[in-house]
């Protein structure tokens, strides 16, 4: 039996996978969205489900507020004297260290160091007990790139020991070389990290007999005749019957980075990566291969959700840390009550609120559906919507107004792309309605498009408004979203109620 090409068409950004016994865990980057750095696990290499996050939230003041582009970049993780240890690079603030036992349970923080622009750290304890950490430098934070670096550190991963080294600099040969993995292969050191730009880019590997280097240079991956551009960051594992695997991602753009899985090999003790189609003796990625096991569940990542407990499925993050306050005091299962708040620092738009609850959009093309109530109480301004996240964004909601209800449709420009942002937002359609709940409808098309519509009977749907151009986020894909606020920043005591969120795949 084989699989397609990519395994998960989703914005799982900058993954890292490890195989524990029959086992595969995978976790990749979230950015400013929180719960952060999710868990996924496997047991085929090519169905996943969502089990947990490594960082519930981030312990700093800046990220309980929208912090675009900042928080949790290109993570990578070990399984390390019975433990699940996850790197975690804050190109702002440092490197965090996420541990636990259990994959299901929640993961402890420690600090490891302060810094201003360490990305894409990786751990490896050495033969000899000693541990390293190899990283890499984002010229927006300290000014340089192109770089790999490797530092000391103690094993228990709490501290640095003397300065950190550059062991490669690619500014010539091999720019923009990031995202390094590092691994001992034959009793060598062997470094994957992709070069050349994210669209663009080409898989690289380092090795040396010495963790300090010099390392030896090779591409081990490009396009070449695949439709598949600058095959990007990922990482390596082996599964029980000792083939190698390794997961990386795409970059589509409007959808983020989508997930591939290649086969790999070793050649002379260098990785080869994918199927050389064109001859050059350099891998090109797959579109479709053997399945690595068969028999295996066919794991899927949530989407629709019934909200069972009053709260929302795994799918979802928030757009700032997580706070109770985001929910209405009074719980009804089968339903999501989210209070319709103010936003205290700024004006309440959507590019703004830290309650915005998203979900990363699993197709190419979708329809999402929601039945949205406004609770009896409240104020003016008082919204329920669905929507979709970018740097130009839209959402439909039903809002209450001083004479009734309307439905209004609302779209946003992004026009700084700082941690914070500027947004302008305008009113694009506004219909008056009779009542306080309303079916919503987001679709998604493929032509990288979306529109919205809205039905009294969650049967037959309006459209309201015109196609607009899908946009990616900061470092992200566009992304799925339920918001409850008051739009004109009064205090409120109301609440919108979200049922039945459905998700299909678009035609």
């Amino acid at each position: 039996m084989d699989y397609q090409n990519p395994i998960l068409y989703a914005d799982y950004s900058d993954p890292d996978a490890i195989r524990v016994g029959e086992d595969y865990y995978m976790v990749a980057s979230s950015f400013t969205y929180l719960p952060g750095v999710p868990l996924l696990h496997s047991r085929d290499l090519v169905h996943w489900e969502i089990v947990n996050y490594c960082v519930r939230a981030l312990p700093f003041e800046k990220y309980d507020r929208p912090s675009h582009g900042s928080g949790t970049w290109a993570p990578s993780i070990r399984y390390h004297d019975g433990q699940f240890i996850v790197f975690i690079p804050l190109p702002d603030e440092g490197i965090l260290v996420a541990r636990s036992a259990d994959p299901y349970g929640e993961f402890q923080l420690n600090l490891l160091c302060e810094s201003k622009g360490w990305i894409d750290t990786c751990p490896l304890w050495d033969d000899d007990g000693r541990a390293y950490m190899v990283f890499a430098l984002a010229r927006s934070r300290c000014g340089v790139k192109h770089r790999l670096m490797m530092t000391e550190m103690d094993p228990d991963c709490t501290r640095l020991i003397g300065e950190p080294k550059v062991i490669f600099d690619g500014e010539l040969m091999a720019p923009t070389t990031e995202g390094p993995k590092i691994y001992k292969h034959d009793g060598e050191y062997l470094i994957l990290a992709p070069s050349g730009g994210v669209a663009t880019g080409w898989q690289s590997a380092f090795r040396s007999k010495n963790v300090w280097g010099p390392y030896e240079y090779r591409v081990v991956m490009h396009q070449g005749t695949s439709q598949v551009n600058g095959p990007h960051q990922g990482g390596w594992v082996t599964a029980p019957d000792g083939r190698d695997w390794f997961i990386h991602f795409q970059d589509v753009h409007e959808l983020g980075r989508i997930t591939h899985l290649q086969p790999m090999c070793f050649n002379g003790g260098w990785p080869f990566i994918g199927s050389d189609l064109d001859g050059d003796g350099i891998g090109e990625p797959v579109s479709e291969w053997r399945l690595p096991v068969e028999g295996q569940p066919l794991y899927e990542i949530a989407q629709s959700d019934d909200f069972p407990g009053g709260r929302p499925g795994i799918q979802w993050q928030w757009q700032a840390n997580p706070n109770m306050r985001f929910f209405a005091p009074e719980e009804r299962p089968g339903a999501l009550r989210l209070a319709c708040l103010v936003n205290d620092a700024r004006e309440n738009l959507l590019w703004y609120a830290p309650n915005a609850l998203t979900q990363i959009p699993q197709h190419p093309a979708l329809v999402a559906t929601v039945r949205a109530e406004l609770s009896r109480e409240g104020a003016p301004g008082d919204m329920a919507s669905l929507g979709v996240i970018g740097h130009a964004y839209g959402y439909l909601g039903l809002q209450r107004t001083e004479s009734g209800c309307r439905l209004a449709l609302y779209h946003g420009e992004v026009t700084e792309k700082t941690f914070e942002g500027v947004a302008v937002e305008t009113v694009e359609e506004e219909r008056p309605w009779n009542g306080s709940a309303v079916y919503l409808r987001l679709e998604i098309f493929p032509d990288k498009t979306y529109g919205f519509a809205y039905s009294e009977n969650g049967e037959e749907y309006s459209p309201i408004g015109t196609r607009y151009p899908l946009h990616r986020a900061t470092w992200t894909g566009a992304k799925l979203c339920l918001w409850a606020c008051n739009r004109d920043n009064r205090p409120s005591t109301g609440y919108g109620e979200f049922s039945g969120f459905r998700v299909c795949p678009g035609e």
